[in-house]
C-alpha cells in the first residue's frame, strides 16, 4: 500500500513537535461490529492484534490496512526522536452525532495518559477524514496520512466483469450473431463494395440494415416473433390474427386514399392531393378508419385468444384493449365528421364522455375479477 501525506498546519509555524499521537479513525466502526475489539485501542502490539482480527474476519475491509500504516507511522516517528504513542479509535454503525460523540470522549481519554501536543490522523478515506475538525478541538493535529491500496478492489471486479462480458459476446451463439455477426457482415459488404466502386450506394445499404437490425434488438422483435410462432394453438391463432391485422392496416391505406380523391390508386400524382386541405384528409382517415379497427382488433382479439387458451391473466388485460379500442371508434369517427362537415368540436365531447364511463366501469370490474382470480391462484398453490 502507498500512503499520501498532507500536512494541515493551523495558526503559526511551531517548531518540531516533540509528542505526538498517532490516530487511527474507524468512523463506521467495523473494528467493533466484525472483529468484536472495544475500542480506544492503545500501543503498537494491542493496534497489531486489532488489525489481525478485523483482516481475519473481512480480509477485504481496507480499516485493518489503515491500523498497519498507523503503527508503521508511529515506529517511523520512534525512529526519528519523536515521543510517539499510536492508537484506535472508532465511532458507531450508524455514525452521525452520536458516532462522532464517541470518538471525541476516547481521544480525550486517551490524551489523560499520554500527554500528546500533537496528532497524526491515519485513515482509509474521506468519510474518517471528516471527524479531523472535532479532533482538531482536542489535540493540534500536525498531519494527515491517507491509506490507498495499489490493487483497488472495484478496479479489480470492474475488469473482471468486463472479461466476463467480452468472453461472452465472442464465444455466446446467443449475443456474437449480433454484436459480431451484424459489424462482421456490413464490414465485409463494406469491402466488397469498395472494391467495385459502389462506396456511395451501399453506404446506404449498410447504414439501413445496421438500423434495422438495432430495432429488432432493441424492441425485442426476434424474441417476440418466437413467441408468436410457437408450434401450439396460441401461436397458431396470433400468427394468423397479425399477419391478417396487417393486411387490414394496408387495407385501410388503400381505401382511405380512394375515400379521400376516387381514382387516386390509378394515378400515383394525385397522392399529393391528400394533404391539400382539411376535408381531403378528413375523408382519407374515414375511409381507412374500419379496416384499421379491424386490423387492429384482429391482433388483439389473437392475443385475446390466446391468453385464454393459456388461462393466463393476462386475458383481463386484452379484454380491456379491446374495450378501449371500440371506445375510441364514434371518437375518431366523429373527429373524422368535423374535418369533412365542419361541424362543431363540442360533438366531440359527448362520445368523449361515454368513451371514459365505458372504460372506468369496464377496468373497474375487471381489475375486481383480475384481483378475484389472482388470489383464487394464490389459495390453490
Amino acid at each position: 500500500m502507498s500512503i499520501k501525506e498532507a500536512s494541515l498546519q493551523s495558526g503559526t509555524t511551531e517548531t518540531k513537535t516533540s509528542r505526538l499521537l498517532v490516530i487511527c479513525v474507524d468512523r463506521d466502526d467495523d473494528i467493533g461490529s466484525k472483529a468484536g475489539v472495544i475500542t480506544p485501542v492503545v500501543g503498537r502490539n494491542a493496534c497489531i492484534e486489532a488489525a489481525q482480527r478485523l483482516a481475519l474476519e473481512d480480509p477485504e475491509d481496507a480499516d485493518s490496512n489503515s491500523i498497519f500504516a498507523a503503527v508503521k507511522t508511529f515506529e517511523d516517528l520512534t525512529s526519528k526522536g519523536y515521543q510517539a504513542e499510536v492508537a484506535l479509535v472508532s465511532g458507531t454503525q450508524h455514525k452521525g452525532v452520536q458516532g462522532d460523540e464517541k470518538i471525541v470522549s476516547q481521544v480525550k481519554a486517551i490524551t489523560m495518559k499520554f500527554a500528546a501536543n500533537g496528532a497524526v490522523i491515519v485513515s482509509d478515506g474521506e468519510d474518517d477524514e471528516s471527524v479531523i475538525p472535532i479532533i482538531q478541538n482536542v489535540l493540534p493535529i500536525v498531519s494527515v496520512k491517507r491509506v490507498v491500496m495499489r490493487a483497488s478492489r472495484s478496479v479489480e471486479y470492474s475488469y473482471a466483469v468486463l472479461g466476463r462480458y467480452l468472453k461472452t459476446i465472442a464465444f455466446d451463439s446467443k449475443y456474437s450473431k449480433f454484436f459480431l455477426g451484424v459489424p462482421g457482415m456490413l464490414l465485409l459488404i463494406g469491402g466488397v463494395a469498395t472494391v467495385f466502386g459502389l462506396t456511395r450506394e451501399i453506404f446506404a445499404v449498410l447504414v439501413s440494415i445496421l438500423g434495422g437490425a438495432f430495432l429488432i434488438r432493441a424492441f425485442d422483435v426476434d424474441r417476440a416473433w418466437t413467441n408468436w410462432n410457437k408450434p401450439t394453438p396460441g401461436g397458431f391463432i396470433r400468427t394468423f390474427t397479425l399477419v391478417a391485422g396487417i393486411v387490414m392496416i394496408l387495407a385501410s391505406l388503400t381505401a382511405g386514399i380512394g375515400s379521400a380523391v376516387p381514382g387516386i390508386t390509378t394515378k400515383p400524382d394525385s397522392i399529393l392531393k391528400l394533404v391539400l386541405n382539411q376535408q381531403t384528409t378528413g375523408l382519407f382517415i374515414s375511409g381507412m378508419l374500419p379496416f384499421l379497427w379491424m386490423g387492429i382488433g384482429c391482433i388483439f382479439g389473437g392475443s385475446l385468444l390466446s391468453s385464454w387458451f393459456k388461462g393466463s391473466i393476462r386475458s383481463i388485460t386484452d379484454v380491456l384493449r379491446l374495450i378501449v379500442l371500440v371506445t375510441l371508434y364514434p371518437v375518431v369517427s366523429q373527429f373524422t365528421t368535423i374535418m369533412v362537415k365542419g361541424e362543431s368540436p363540442f360533438t366531440l365531447i359527448p362520445p368523449l364522455l361515454i368513451g371514459l364511463a365505458v372504460i372506468l366501469i369496464s377496468a373497474s370490474l375487471l381489475f375486481h375479477k383480475y384481483r378475484k382470480k389472482k388470489g383464487g391462484e394464490v389459495l390453490s398453490e
